[in-house]
């Protein structure tokens, strides 16, 4: 018999298939790798979808450890079409001890795949199930919408640019030699401008290792995707998302169905004292620092970056880690706690700045500090779904990538669309110092550039709230891609062949005008 830690996976499948399942209605099932941030952008199109459609999903979670507090979180006030599902959890006890998250996150899929299949078992026959939806790290898990002859779809979360890449690794990786990080030309990505080796994500910096083998494999496996959904949207990234729609044999239909972010609020619906100190403040004059749920500093960065706020002389909220000198994402994959913040920071720091910055603990209500009339500036280490946060609120943004695809997208941000001032790293030390920090913070504040980029992430986030509207081409993709799946119901008797895309076909072309 199956089960988990919360709740029972016996318990879970059969809520599923009785206070969800409804003879009119689809059944989806969704697989999320591992990771907070490939959890939430799914969670929204899952609600999204929901929203439209007379639809139901199963969201099955991967993983090697009970749900975190914040995952839990997640789950609270979802439409009760939506119901979480978290999957026995697997060992990772046979794996080297630094072994990367990368390899981790795939594996925690792979290794699941006997329980989603069980999974399968259970719905096929009891609901009219339409499609498995599984994210990039994910894609291990088609082989059982393969077995049980159901539509397999991607959903990306990162950039246009992410999946251009993604795209054109194979070939990379057949023509580059060495590592990619030493090649001597700029690396090519169709519609981006191109970037250099040592920018491109993570787990392509060291060819040898599994993690670079799990991204390479996932890559080629994308092709076997009936549609990808796209967490972008083509203001934002127009020319790489010109090269994604372009049609290519063997390479499946892509679908801006983006920006999907948060829409929370505080915890424990009681609001955020740093929502308080932002109300005594002028409007646009603050700086926003966060480096999001996984993203931790160095020591002697934290202190630089302390006095590099200190010495722009302008107003900020820090949200501040524990500093970690051995991973820029040691927090991955924990919940961290408070702490005193005082015993890293710089003597006397947070005295000296009390009047106009506030230091906070770990965690803030990051989408309502972006949201709020008194942020003018955004620091962040560029992972999509904070980029994305701090587009659609048209707040300016100050690029520090720490780990993942956050480089690629920090070049992106910068040398492209150009809405990201980037500071630049002292050369030996790899530290940016606190001039550097300080100028970089005034000219984003208080300079033209900052002007010029508040003017376009204006102009972005109107863009986002057409695409959004019911007009728009992400509810456009949406509503098509629901009709599909009604369509494939009515017919099931057949089989659940999969049906031409012409309504998403005909929505995109109404795209580009």
């Amino acid at each position: 018999m199956l089960h988990s830690a919360f709740p029972s996976l016996t318990f879970s499948i059969s809520t599923a298939m009785g206070a969800l399942h409804k003879p009119s209605q689809s059944h989806v099932v969704m697989v999320p790798s591992p990771g907070i941030g490939h959890l939430i952008p799914l969670l929204q199109f899952a609600k999204r979808l929901v929203s439209l459609h007379a639809l139901s999903v199963t969201v099955a979670i991967p993983s090697d450890a009970p749900p975190t507090k914040t995952q839990k979180a997640l789950f609270t006030n979802l439409p009760s079409t939506i119901q979480p599902l978290f999957l026995p959890l697997v060992s990772f006890y046979d794996l080297p001890k630094h072994t990367k998250i990368e390899t981790i996150i795939a594996l925690s899929v792979t290794r699941s795949l006997p329980f989603i299949r069980d999974l399968f078992k259970s719905l096929i026959g009891k609901t009219h199930l339409v499609g498995l939806i599984v994210d990039h790290f994910s894609t291990d898990a088609f082989d059982v919408a393969i077995e049980f002859n159901v539509p397999r779809y991607l959903f990306f979360p990162p950039s246009a640019m992410s999946l251009s890449f993604a795209f054109q690794l194979p070939s990379l990786d057949q023509i580059v030699a060495g590592e990619f990080r030493d090649h001597p030309e700029l690396i090519p990505i169709p519609g981006c401008i191109p970037i250099h080796g040592e920018d491109l994500l993570e787990p392509a910096q060291d060819r040898e290792d599994d993690a670079y083998k799990l991204l390479l494999h996932n890559c080629k496996r994308y092709r076997l995707a009936d549609a990808i959904f796209l967490n972008s949207f083509p203001e934002l990234e127009p020319e790489a998302m010109k090269a994604l729609l372009k049609e290519e044999a063997g390479k499946p239909p892509v679908y801006p169905v983006g920006p999907l972010v948060r829409n929370d609020c505080s915890e424990n619906g009681k609001r955020a004292e740093c929502l308080k100190w932002l109300d005594e403040q002028p409007n646009g004059s603050v700086l926003f620092v966060s480096f999001g749920s996984g993203g931790t500093l160095s020591s002697a960065q934290i202190k630089e970056l302390a006095l590099g706020l200190e010495m722009s002389e302008q107003r900020f909220v820090w949200v501040v880690r524990k500093p970690n000198n051995e991973a820029a994402n040691a927090t991955f994959f924990s919940d961290q706690n408070e702490n005193e913040a005082s015993s890293f920071l710089p003597e006397g720091f947070m005295e000296r700045t009390k009047n106009r910055g506030m230091v906070v603990s770990s965690w803030a209500p990051q989408v309502e500090v972006l949201r709020h009339e008194s942020t003018g500036g955004f620091l962040s280490h560029c992972g999509w779904n904070s980029t994305l946060e701090g587009v659609v609120n048209g707040v300016p943004l100050i690029a520090w990538p720490l780990y993942a695809e956050q480089r690629m997208n920090a070049h992106m941000l910068t040398e492209d669309i150009k809405i990201a001032l980037r500071p630049k790293k002292e050369e030996e030390s790899g530290i940016v110092e606190k001039e550097e920090i300080a100028e970089v913070v005034k000219s984003l504040m208080e300079g033209e550039e900052g002007k010029r980029i508040r003017g376009k992430m204006k102009n972005l986030k109107n863009a986002a709230e057409r695409g959004a509207g019911e007009d728009g081409y992400s509810s456009k993709a949406v509503c098509a891609m629901g009709m599909k799946w009604k369509k494939t119901m009515m017919s099931s008797q057949n089989g659940y062949e999969l049906e031409e895309h012409q309504d998403f076909e005909s929505s995109i072309a109404s795209w580009g005008n």
